[in-house]
């Protein structure tokens, strides 16, 4: 490919709305070139996408994540003093709080919360003529992940909250009333958890030993105070939100079990190997989180142009997973092409790149992979169903995005 271009529109804000997770991708292909300059909401932006470009945006003496997102994404997805908006040692003291709470034993253990909460719901779903899967699996995630972190909550809390966090997951790259949800719900949860962090730490309120709402309390930056409840909030949200978040992963895991039954047959019947390549197949396949920003801390050059000291810099993660260069046949869900995958660190990005410790690769890496085994393991083990004719169409303009059903299973037996 060539070296960088710069897209002629005066701005591209339009043009990524209506593009969707394609916009990097389209304009690379018809540029020849994996990276480009153009503007967004009126600020210059450079957009890349490949292994290459992966490497150089995760690369911490070059960037940095201060103010990086804007300020909608911060209000609604991400919160104002999380871990993703760190650099330094500062980030990389915040983020050893998250891989602590990452070990194999917490991850299976939320495995095993999701499990029970699943199959709790079956006799129920056995009752109804049919479910929307959507509409069930991000209740049993938020349920579990919410016991798993020792956050409280009784059964009928779990709806209300399921669309609070669902509402800050929508809220970044839409408009109107679903951008106003996002804010509200995100006001709303942070003030409820700072509230639980200080009744933590007044001993009013009791903190699971060894739980991520311990940890959290109890937890000291680089100046040895502890967290602002707020921030404390926020990082808790972004142990559930991000959860939650898997149910989308879940519903393609089925649709891609749907429209390739070859894959139930095998799953059934294979080795652990078929299942870890299937659920990397569709966190590469299907799309989830569409980029990542980060801002230019020591200028430098690449590829033809030149990075000034605070220039935004958006990595196209989804375009990096299904880049013609890196992926044979990207757009044919194939899960034997991770059989001689060789791990690497930049170019399978669904939830960035680089190192989870030192860098700003999404520690609830291992969580996301275990909680779609889980899923898979149970619809293909433990419980049958029929899929009749709906609107499967993925849309590649909604970020984030979901089958137009939202996936609908009737008839649905339990296995023995």
């Amino acid at each position: 490919m060539r070296g960088a271009a710069r897209d002629r529109s005066l701005d591209s804000t339009l043009g990524l709305v209506l593009g969707g997770y394609e916009f990097v991708s389209r304009r690379c292909a018809r540029y020849g070139s994996d990276v480009f300059e153009t503007r967004l909401l009126a600020e210059r932006t450079v957009c890349m996408r490949g292994a290459e470009a992966a490497r150089v945006f995760y690369d911490s003496d070059r960037f940095r994540r201060a103010g990086a997102p804007p300020a909608r994404v911060q209000k609604t997805l991400l919160g104002v003093g999380g871990v993703q908006g760190l650099d330094g040692e500062a980030h990389r003291r915040r983020k050893a709080l998250f891989m602590s709470l990452m070990s194999g034993s917490a991850v299976t253990r939320l495995g095993d919360l999701v499990a029970e909460q699943w199959r709790s719901r079956l006799g129920k779903w056995e009752r109804a003529d049919r479910i929307v899967l959507y509409d069930e699996v991000g209740p049993v995630l938020c349920h579990a992940v919410h016991l798993w972190a020792g956050v409280p909550i009784v059964p009928s809390q779990v709806p209300g909250r399921t669309d609070d966090l669902r509402a800050m997951i929508e809220a970044p790259a839409a408009v109107g009333p679903r951008h106003r949800r996002g804010r509200s719900a995100r006001n709303r949860a942070e003030h409820g958890l700072a509230v639980l962090v200080e009744r933590v730490r007044a001993g009013t309120s009791v903190a699971p030993e060894g739980s991520a709402l311990q940890a959290v309390a109890r937890h000291r930056d680089l100046d040895g105070q502890l967290l602002d409840s707020r921030v404390a909030a926020v990082e808790l949200l972004n142990l559930l939100r991000p959860t939650v978040a898997v149910d989308r992963f879940i519903i393609f895991a089925a649709l891609a079990l749907h429209a390739n039954p070859q894959w139930r047959r095998r799953l059934r019947s294979g080795d652990g190997q078929d299942a870890e390549h299937f659920v990397q197949e569709v966190r590469r396949f299907y799309p989830f989180f569409p980029m990542q920003a980060a801002r230019v801390h020591t200028p430098f050059d690449w590829q033809g142009l030149h990075f000034p000291p605070g220039r935004r810099v958006l990595l196209d993660l989804y375009g990096t997973d299904h880049h013609p260069e890196l992926w044979e046949e990207p757009d044919r869900f194939d899960p034997d092409r991770f059989r001689s995958w060789d791990r690497g660190a930049y170019d399978f990005v669904p939830q960035g790149a680089g190192d989870h410790h030192a860098g700003h690769r999404c520690p609830g890496e291992w969580i996301t992979i275990e909680l779609i085994k889980r899923a898979l393991a149970i619809l293909t083990d433990e419980m049958d169903y029929d899929v009749p004719d709906q609107d499967l169409r993925v849309s590649l303009r909604r970020m984030p995005t979901l089958p137009t059903s939202r996936f609908i299973i009737a008839n649905i037996r339990r296995m023995t």
